[in-house]
């Protein structure tokens, strides 16, 4: 997958990133999008679901306007490689979800409730069998660890395991909600500083001209956009 591509990327929201939202959002400009958040053990089970987000990445195939990368949650190396295998065939690269925050992702014990740094290395088994499973390229989106230096360690050794690039939400899981707090831009500055692979900044965007400025400030090799685009497309 072209670098470039990692411009300016659609961020994976659950239920919202199907095709027409992404192929809205690709309409105004955005270089590579993320589809919603799917769960590897449904992928497996339930042939409904499965068939569903086959049919939508194959009609998005279909126009192959920009690239799209597929991410998925969970705990279990195992069932994410598995999941892995029935979809990588219709997507530029595949996701580690660490940063949900909902109550789901912490009552099954994923997403950014993997941060603790007890699991750090179920988190590099699943991030290193993810690699050395799959075709295409596999990446990580982080919230912040706590401390949040710490997001640097990880980050790390998740590059150590073959990650091609990190995301990061600059906001710890506690916070939820915009009213919460602004993210820490300052993280992902010093993150940029800490890997060699891609780094892509995730929050603060709420007009136009936060995009550049986020660029600007981080350094990062890309900006993705999530909540601010289901209200503003464009």
């Amino acid at each position: 997958m072209d670098p470039k591509a990692l411009k300016y990327i659609a961020a994976p929201m659950v239920n919202q990133s199907d095709l027409p939202f992404r192929s809205l959002v690709e309409n105004y400009g955005v270089t590579l999008t993320y589809t919603q958040m799917l769960a590897p053990d449904r992928l497996l089970n339930d042939q409904e679901y499965l068939e569903f987000h086959t049919r939508d990445l194959s009609m998005a195939a279909a126009e192959k306007k920009t690239p799209v990368v597929i991410q998925l949650c969970g705990n279990d190396p195992e069932l994410v490689v598995r999941a892995g295998r029935k979809i990588e065939s219709y997507c530029d690269g595949i996701d580690l979800n660490l940063g949900c925050p909902q109550e789901a992702a912490r009552d099954g014990h994923f997403g950014a409730y993997l941060l603790g740094q007890k699991d750090w290395p179920l988190v590099e088994n699943i991030v290193s069998s993810m690699t050395h499973s799959f075709a295409v390229p596999v990446s990580a989106k982080l919230r912040l660890c706590q401390p949040a230096p710490k997001t640097h360690e990880l980050a790390k050794r998740l590059e150590a395991q073959g990650a091609s690039w990190i995301t990061l939400h600059a906001r710890t899981v506690s916070a939820r909600r915009r009213r919460q707090g602004a993210a820490d831009l300052n993280v992902v500055k010093e993150l940029k500083t800490h890997l060699t692979i891609p780094t892509i900044s995730n929050g603060n965007v709420r007009v136009f001209t936060d995009l550049q400025a986020n660029l600007e400030f981080t350094g990062a090799d890309g900006l993705m956009v999530g909540e601010t685009l289901l209200g503003n497309p464009w």
